[in-house]
């Protein structure tokens, strides 16, 4: 099984959302299972989670001496305000998370955000010290009227605009088809997904030059134990964003071990292929 990309990015970034998912008992449980996972896996593997707000506290302290990473669900772009039922980047940066999860589609659907807003929270992040996890992808209708390119390239300029090169390298890229996430969702076909990365890669690469060939570029949406690999064979596919296929972590833990064992393998032949020339 040959992964000529995994060798040619420096990380390959594999997270999950819980959503509305696991209450603090089961968040603090789950944690202390995956924590021990991780610590066995290559260098080269970023796992974050991202619980819901009221688990960050108590769950970054859990892990304050771990590779696992933490990030929040969703945050609004002012520091401070009038904003009921809101939580601020100011006060997600105060805990020391790593990441923030921006422009979900459910986020999108329920609640109305739409570009600007992402692009707002986006600056709000950077200025944080966040790392925004920026979602992006195109819902069936769009899909079918074969318009995804056109959605992909509206969704991402507008919410990168203004960010310079220097910023663009501290943000993440999640490409989530809106038909394929969820309970209903169905699984992309991983052809489909290589073109629609190529393409942002493409658009990546027009705004930020060098510095777009290095932001990572993760799929999201019905992941797996049986396609996740599929995803990881093309090229721009950098890493993983996966829904109920890692909220169970014996499931988890077998995808992680997988893709560790494939990094490995790749690794020893990639420095025996440099040391025999």
């Amino acid at each position: 099984m040959e992964r000529q990309k995994i060798i040619k990015m420096n990380k390959i970034w594999i997270g999950t959302n819980w959503k509305m998912n696991k209450s603090l008992s089961e968040g603090i449980s789950y944690s202390k299972e995956l924590m021990k996972i991780v610590e066995q896996l290559h260098q080269d593997m970023e796992i974050f989670i991202i619980p819901s707000h009221t688990s960050l506290w108590p769950i970054k302290n859990l892990i304050d001496s771990s590779r696992l990473k933490l990030g929040a669900q969703n945050m609004h772009w002012e520091d401070e305000g009038a904003f009921t039922g809101e939580i601020s980047p100011l006060m997600l940066s105060e805990i020391g998370l790593d990441l923030v999860e921006l422009g979900h589609s459910e986020r999108r659907q329920y609640y109305n955000e739409n570009d600007i807003d992402i692009n707002k929270k986006t600056h709000a992040a950077l200025r944080n010290k966040l790392k925004p996890l920026i979602c992006i992808g195109e819902n069936l209708q769009q899909k079918n009227n074969q318009i995804t390119n056109e959605i992909i390239s509206s969704q991402l300029k507008v919410a990168l605009n203004g960010i310079n090169e220097e910023q663009a390298a501290d943000i993440l890229i999640a490409y989530e088809p809106v038909w394929a996430i969820g309970e209903a969702g169905e699984p992309a076909n991983s052809k489909y997904v290589a073109k629609v990365h190529s393409h942002i890669r493409n658009i990546l690469e027009e705004l930020y030059g060098h510095t777009g060939k290095e932001i990572p570029i993760l799929y999201g949406g019905s992941v797996n134990q049986d396609n996740f690999l599929s995803y990881l064979d093309s090229e721009d596919v950098n890493g993983l964003f996966i829904g109920r296929a890692a909220w169970d972590l014996i499931s988890f833990k077998e995808i992680l071990s997988s893709i560790n064992m494939s990094i490995q393998s790749l690794r020893k032949q990639n420095l025996s292929h440099i040391n025999g020339q």
